[in-house]
């Protein structure tokens, strides 16, 4: 029997990779525009947690079906947590992966302290609209230019710990290994693997 879930993105390259890592026999993961008619899902929490839940609820609702979705950003210890939920338009409308990288590059200009962490918050729904969410970090460094053609968003611009390589210099086998959503993937299965086993449609 298949296993239909709805993954809660309209983000091509995300979609892939959480497709690329959260795999098991006769699991389908079916995208939003895969689907007519659900809504589009503004991302207005406080909180990574926030955005995942609501996207998840709103979407599963909709769909009258179980929702995964996941929110994540990049946490900058010498900004203050920047971008974090801005990851995506860090740079402003529309979202822009180039311009956001050259923003944040600037506003680290000179500045010693590196450190920064990718953080992914990941909620489960069932169509009555119960959540519960998993997280994953990832600890880094932020680069001093854009380095690798790999990957999406910040990925050019950050060293996870205990590398020398940028997300976007590394294959994307690596890169799912270790990811902040890789963890958060991975907790989620040891999670809810067992529940969704039992959900068939």
């Amino acid at each position: 029997m298949t296993m239909k879930l709805l993954v809660a993105t309209r983000n091509r390259h995300k979609l892939e990779e959480i497709r690329a890592i959260f795999t098991a026999p006769g699991l389908l993961l079916e995208g939003v525009d895969g689907i007519e008619g659900l809504p589009e899902v503004e991302e207005d929490g406080l909180t990574f947690e926030d955005n995942a839940k609501k996207k998840a609820v709103t979407l599963a609702r909709a769909a009258k079906r179980w929702a995964l979705a996941d929110d994540s950003g990049l946490e900058v210890d010498a900004l203050g947590g920047e971008p974090g939920v801005y990851s995506a338009r860090y740079a402003g409308e529309p979202v822009d992966y180039e311009a956001n990288n050259k923003k944040l590059l600037k506003n680290m200009a000179g500045l010693l302290n590196r450190k920064a962490r990718f953080r992914c918050v990941i909620a489960l729904s069932d169509a009555d609209g119960r959540a519960e969410v998993v997280e994953g970090v990832c600890e880094g460094k932020i680069t001093e230019s854009s380095r690798g053609d790999n990957g999406f968003g910040y990925d050019p611009v950050f060293i996870p710990d205990g590398y020398s390589m940028t997300f976007a210099e590394m294959p994307a086998e690596m890169k799912n290994g270790i990811s902040h959503r890789a963890l958060a993937l991975h907790a989620a299965w040891k999670k809810w693997g067992e529940l969704l086993a039992r959900y068939h449609c």
